[in-house]
C-alpha cells in the first residue's frame, strides 16, 4: 500500500523545478489579460471622456439611439439637443456617442478625438 501512495504523490524533490515555472506562466497570463484586455478598455474610457469633455454648444452630434441633432445648451450632466426646428430633447451627456464633422456628414468617433 505503501507503493501506491508514493506513485500518487510522486518521489520527494520531483516537482521543486515546476514552481518557479509555474509562477513565470501565472505571471504570463497576467501579463497578456493586461496588455489585451484592460489596457485597450482604459484608453478607450479616457477617449471617450475626452468626447464628453469636448462637447459645446452648436456641435452636431448623434445619441446612442441613433438621433442627429445640435447641442443646443450643455449642463453637467445633460445635454439639449436641437433634432428640428422648435424641437429640443434633453439628454443625458454620456449618451452621446460621436461629434459629426462639419464636412460630408462623417462623423469622428470615440477614437479620432484626440
Amino acid at each position: 500500500m505503501t507503493a501506491h501512495v508514493l506513485l500518487f504523490m510522486g518521489q520527494p524533490g520531483d516537482n521543486a523545478g515546476q514552481v518557479p515555472y509555474t509562477m513565470l506562466m501565472f505571471a504570463v497570463v497576467i501579463g497578456i489579460f493586461y496588455f489585451m484586455i484592460l489596457r485597450p478598455q482604459q484608453k478607450r474610457q479616457k477617449d471617450r471622456q475626452k468626447l464628453l469633455d469636448a462637447l459645446k454648444k452648436g456641435d452636431k452630434v448623434v445619441t446612442a439611439g441613433g438621433m442627429y441633432g445640435t447641442i443646443a445648451g450643455i449642463d453637467e450632466k445633460t445635454v439639449l439637443v436641437q433634432v428640428a426646428d422648435n424641437v429640443k430633447m434633453k439628454f443625458e451627456r454620456s449618451s452621446i456617442t460621436s461629434i459629426v464633422s462639419e464636412g460630408a456628414g462623417e462623423t469622428k468617433d470615440v477614437k479620432e478625438i484626440k
